[in-house]
């Protein structure tokens, strides 16, 4: 499946098919994150229910620490 993340066409496989199987396979399931799916904030509730189709447009914005 194609998706565009963060403005990049991205191939990931269909096993990552939910916001939150993507996170997975990035590695940040266990970050705080904001994921918008085609302009729409997903809730963190939702994550494991919404699920992805090709061509969706999904931003991922996750906080990095630092000093």
């Amino acid at each position: 499946m194609e998706l565009v993340i963060n403005g990049e066409k991205i191939q990931v496989s269909a096993a990552e098919s939910t916001v939150t199987g993507l996170l997975r396979h990035f590695d940040l399931h266990h970050k705080v994150v904001i994921v918008e799916l085609n302009d729409e904030i997903v809730a963190k509730e939702s994550q494991s229910d919404t699920r992805l189709s090709n061509g969706d447009k999904v931003e991922i914005v996750h906080f990095v620490g630092g000093g």
